[in-house]
C-alpha cells in the first residue's frame, strides 16, 4: 500500500480514534510529512520499537504499540508460554503510562497475564522483575536517552535480557505478520483485572531488587567509616532513577546526597537539557553548579530509564572536576570489583570480564592483569546478558563484570541489562573505600593508567535523519566496505574486520578468518601501535558512529594522540559525505 493510501485508511477506518484522525487532518497539505509517517511500518527491530511519538504507521502510538504486542502475544502462544505472564515497566516519557497500559490490555485479551508496575521504574528493575516473577517475557516502554519527542518499546525474554536469536527473529516475524490493525485484540482494564490477567506490582519487587543490590556490596566497613563524609551530587535527569538511587545510597549509609532539584521530578519534556543523555556535558551543568557550591566529591547522573550512569569526580590536586567517559568509569569499576573480590574471596578459575567490540582495550589489560578470561561481544548489552545465560545453562564460566562504552555496566546477575542504580551504589562504595586509603576516585583512575597503560577512547558521530539519511548511512558503510583504507591518521591498518560478512582480513598476508560473532553491520580496523577505529550505524538513533582508541605513554601523550586521531576521523567522515 502506498503511503497516501495508508494515510487515507487511517482517516476513514472507524478503528482509529478521533484524536488520531484530527492530528492527521492537520498535515493534509504536507505531503513530505505524510510520507515520513506512512512510507513504512515502524520497524520492530532486534531491540523492539523506537520512534517519534505521533499518528501514522511509522510513529510510536497506541496502535503501533498494540500491533507489536499482538505479534509478541502470538509468538508467546506459539511457544506455549502464555501461562507465565509478562512484566511491564515504563519511564517518564510522554505516553509511557498509556503505552504500557495498552500493551497490558492487549496481552490480557490474548489470555496472557500482565504484571504492570504502578508507576515508573528503571530498566534494570524490569529485567529483575521478569526473573523474580517467573515471566516468559518483559516489556519496557522507554526511549532511553533519546530526545523528548521519542518513545520506545523494548522486549525482554525469560532470562531477563533483551531478546536475542532465535526469539528476536521469531517475534519480529510475528509482528510483521500482523497486517490488519482491526485484528489486534484489546480488552477493558477492569475486566482484565477481574479475570486475573492484569496485576499491578510495586513494593514487593522494589524491595527484592534493592536487597539484590545490597548483596553486591564489598566494603560496608568503608561506607560505615567515611560514607557520611562523602558529598555526592545526583541527578535523575527527570527520569526513573530518583527514588531507587537515593534509597540504596541512604540505606547503605551515604547521608550527604544532594539531588539536583531542577532535574529531580519526572518530566517527559526534559526541560533542563536538549536531550537527557548523561554522556553530554550539558546534562551536568546544573549538577556541576551545585557541586561547586557544596564542594562535592563526585557528580552522578542517570538517564531516564536509569541504565546509564554519567560521572564527574573531583581532582583534589587541581580542584577541578574530571569527566569519566563510559570506558573510564567502566574500567574503574571493573578494576575495583574484580580487585576487591580477589582480595576478599579470591577469584574463580573460570571468571570472565565481558565487553563489547567498541569498548576500550584497557578492559583487555585489566583482564590480563587479573589472569581472568575476556569475552568480546557485539554492541548491545543483551549480548553480555546472553553470555551470562550461557554460563548458567552450561555450568561453565563465572560472570565477574560486564560493561560497554556507552555508560553501562552490570555488577551481579540480578538483572541482565545495564544497571545504573547498582553502578551508582558501587561507585560511591569505591569512593568510600579509596578514601580510607587516602585517595580519591581520580587518584584511583590515575593509578590504573599507571598500572595498565594510558588508554584513551573517544567517538565521533553524525546524525542523518529521514529517508535520505538512512540511505546515506548505508552508502557510507558500502563505500568503506568496498575500499578498505590502508592507513587512518598515520596508523597502518593491520586487520580489517567486517562483522556483516563475518571476515577478518590480515592486510599484510591477505589471510581471511571468521569473526566468530553474529552478523552485524559493523566495520572494525585494528591499527598499528595498539590503536583502532570502528564504524557502525546506531541501532536506536539516525546516526553513524565512528569509535576510536589509542594507547599513549602518559596522560598528556594519550590526550594528544587521541585528539590527532579524532581530527583524522572527522576528515574521513567529511570525505564520505
Amino acid at each position: 500500500m502506498e503511503y497516501r493510501e495508508s494515510y487515507e485508511e487511517w482517516l476513514q477506518n472507524p478503528y482509529f480514534d478521533e484524536a488520531t484522525k484530527e492530528e492527521l487532518r492537520g498535515i493534509a497539505d504536507d505531503d513530505s510529512e505524510i510520507k515520513e509517517r506512512f512510507y513504512k511500518e515502524l520497524e520492530f527491530g532486534t531491540a523492539g520499537l523506537r520512534g517519534v511519538i505521533g499518528a501514522g504507521t511509522n510513529r510510536m502510538n497506541i496502535y503501533t504499540v498494540r500491533k507489536a504486542t499482538q505479534g509478541l502475544a502470538n509468538y508467546i502462544v506459539k511457544n506455549n508460554a502464555q501461562e507465565k505472564g509478562v512484566a511491564i515497566a515504563y519511564d517518564s516519557r510522554h505516553m509511557s503510562p498509556e503505552f504500557a497500559d495498552e500493551a497490558a490490555r492487549c496481552l490480557a485479551a490474548n489470555g496472557i497475564k500482565a504484571y504492570i508496575f504502578e508507576s515508573l521504574r528503571p530498566t534494570p528493575e524490569l529485567s529483575y522483575a521478569v526473573r523474580r516473577l517467573g515471566c516468559t517475557a518483559g516489556i519496557n516502554i522507554t526511549a532511553s536517552h533519546n530526545p523528548p519527542e521519542y518513545n520506545g518499546y523494548k522486549v525482554y525474554w525469560e532470562d531477563g535480557a533483551q531478546i536475542t536469536p532465535p526469539h528476536d527473529k521469531g517475534i519480529m516475524d510475528e509482528v510483521k505478520a500482523v497486517t490488519d490493525y482491526n485484528t489486534v485484540r484489546t480488552m477493558d482494564r477492569e475486566e482484565a483485572k477481574k479475570a486475573g490477567l492484569y496485576e499491578v506490582i510495586g513494593k514487593e519487587v522494589d524491595d527484592g531488587y534493592i536487597a539484590e543490590l545490597k548483596k553486591q556490596v564489598l566494603h560496608q566497613d568503608s561506607i560505615n567509616a567515611v560514607g557520611r563524609d562523602l558529598k555526592i551530587v545526583y541527578s535523575p535527569l527527570h527520569g526513573t532513577g530518583n527514588i531507587p538511587a537515593r534509597r540504596i545510597l541512604k540505606e547503605l549509609g551515604f547521608t550527604n546526597v544532594y539531588v539536583v532539584k531542577e532535574q529531580e521530578l519526572p518530566d517527559g519534556d526534559f526541560p533542563t537539557v536538549s536531550y537527557p543523555n548523561p554522556e553530554a556535558k550539558e546534562a551536568f551543568e546544573l549538577g556541576m553548579k551545585l557541586a561547586k557550591e557544596i564542594d562535592a566529591d563526585l557528580i552522578l547522573a542517570t538517564d531516564p530509564d536509569a541504565d546509564r550512569l554519567g560521572v564527574y569526580v573531583k581532582d583534589t590536586a587541581s580542584g577541578e572536576y574530571k569527566v569519566l567517559t563510559g570506558n573510564m568509569s567502566g574500567c574503574l569499576l571493573a578494576d575495583y570489583e574484580i580487585g576487591q573480590r580477589k582480595a576478599l574471596y579470591g577469584l574463580p578459575e573460570d571468571g570472565y570480564l565481558i565487553k563489547t567490540i567498541v569498548t576500550s582495550n584497557l578492559a583487555d589489560a585489566i583482564a590480563e592483569g587479573y589472569n581472568i578470561g575476556l569475552i568480546e561481544v557485539l554492541t548491545g548489552f543483551k549480548y553480555i546478558g546472553q553470555q551470562i545465560l550461557k554460563f548458567e545453562t552450561t555450568g561453565k564460566g563465572t560472570y565477574l563484570f560486564g560493561f560497554e562504552e556507552s555508560y553501562g555496566c552490570l555488577i551481579g546477575t540480578h538483572a541482565r541489562d545495564k544497571d545504573a542504580i547498582v553502578a551508582t551504589m558501587a561507585l560511591c562504595e569505591a569512593a568510600a573505600y579509596y578514601r580510607t586509603q587516602g585517595k580519591t576516585l581520580w587518584d584511583a583512575m590515575l593509578d590504573m593508567y599507571e598500572k595498565y597503560g594510558y588508554y584513551k577512547d573517544d567517538i565521533q558521530s553524525i546524525t542523518l535523519k529521514g529517508i535520505e539519511g538512512l540511505q546515506k548511512i548505508q552508502e557510507i558503510m558500502d563505500t568503506l566496505r568496498k575500499n578498505t583504507p590502508a592507513e587512518i591518521g598515520g596508523y597502518q591498518v593491520l586487520k580489517a574486520r567486517d562483522y556483516q560478512a563475518d571476515t577478518i582480513k590480515d592486510m599484510a598476508t591477505g589471510e581471511v578468518t571468521g569473526t566468530g560473532l553474529p552478523a552485524s553491520n559493523v566495520l572494525y580496523y585494528d591499527l598499528s601501535d595498539g590503536a583502532w577505529v570502528c564504524v557502525r550505524p546506531s541501532g536506536t538513533e539516525p546516526k553513524v558512529k565512528f569509535y576510536y582508541g589509542i594507547k599513549g605513554n602518559s596522560l598528556a601523550d594519550a590526550e594528544e594522540k587521541s585528539a590527532k586521531l579524532g581530527e583524522e576521523v572527522v576528515s574521513m567522515i567529511n570525505a564520505l559525505l
